[in-house]
């Protein structure tokens, strides 16, 4: 398990406080990806917006990552076919068809190394089958997820733009029956 040097990693709900929190982690990170080679995923289009990370809030499928403050956030939901976009894949196929697990919209201040690992070992964790996808060009999640024990599946699409989006999954043996 990842941890700062003096402070575990912890995951909780997002609450309301939290939010000036979040708006600086997100913005932090369209700045990150826009710097490293990926400035079309949220930088292009102000993603997430404010509107929905409240929803996220008041839905509790936003998620915080504490170590000696806010460090990371990212949305979980888990349950039967959960998320739209995945019924149509494209240049592949879902490893299994079971109930699942899915992380969006994952970031972090950048004041540890390991959030976005512990926030996906976590969602891991608390289903056994998760789902995942990224942009093309956000070759930092993608190496994550590879070292994370993912497998690239597919390609999806999303209504927010026409990027296809590389879609990954993980399954532990219980979860796939």
């Amino acid at each position: 398990m990842s941890e700062t040097a003096s402070h575990p990693m912890q995951i909780r709900l997002a609450t309301p406080d939290d939010l000036p929190q979040l708006l600086a982690i997100y913005a932090r990170a369209r700045d990150f990806m826009a710097s490293h080679g990926n400035p079309r995923q949220w930088a292009a289009r102000g993603w997430p917006p404010e509107e929905l990370i409240r929803q996220d809030i008041e839905r509790r499928k936003s998620y915080v990552c504490v170590t000696d403050h806010v460090a990371g956030v990212f949305y979980f939901d888990v349950g039967p076919d959960i998320e739209p976009t995945y019924r149509v894949i494209r240049d592949g196929r879902w490893l299994s068809d079971t109930p699942y697990g899915v992380v969006h919209r994952i970031a972090a201040d950048g004041s540890a190394r390991g959030i976005g690992a512990r926030c996906i070992d976590w969602a891991f964790e608390q289903c056994g089958h998760l789902r995942i996808d990224t942009h093309p060009d956000n070759t930092v999640m993608q190496n994550l997820l590879g070292k994370l024990g993912f497998t690239r599946c597919g390609i999806i699409s999303i209504a927010e733009d026409d990027d296809p989006r590389l879609a990954y999954e993980k399954i532990s043996g219980s979860a796939a029956t």
